[in-house]
């Protein structure tokens, strides 16, 4: 069974960086999509970002630009750099798979499962 770890989440200031990191067990990251998730209290999950297995990557506008997705096969692990963080960028990050088709709507939470336990990120003066 695939799971998932997150990690690196924390408290920075407006205008850092994080680097999260989401290692994978059960299954190589080259035969899955995995996607980045955010969600803040009383709020709906919302899709940051995934990446294909080509590959291919996939931003919400409201991070394209400043957060990176990228994988590393080796060590089974999909990384989210995230620059230029933003107050509105507060929340808990969870990755994910597909569990039906996505390539309609990659970034859609209700389309993924297997969830990881979160990584906290607060982005606070």
């Amino acid at each position: 069974q695939v799971q998932f770890v997150e990690s690196g989440g924390g408290l920075v200031q407006p205008g850092g960086s994080l680097r999260l990191s989401c290692a994978a067990s059960g299954l190589a990251v080259r035969y899955l999509t995995i996607g980045w998730f955010r969600q803040v209290p009383g709020k709906e999950r919302e899709g940051v970002s995934c990446i294909n297995t080509d590959g291919s990557t996939f931003y919400a506008d409201s991070v394209k630009g400043r957060f990176t997705i990228s994988r590393d096969l080796g060590k089974k692990t999909v990384y989210l750099q995230m620059n230029g963080l933003e107050p509105e960028d507060t929340g808990t990050y969870y990755c994910a798979i597909p569990v039906g088709p996505a390539n309609s709507d990659p970034l859609n939470p209700g389309l993924y499962g297997y969830w990881g336990q979160g990584t906290q990120v607060t982005v606070s003066s």
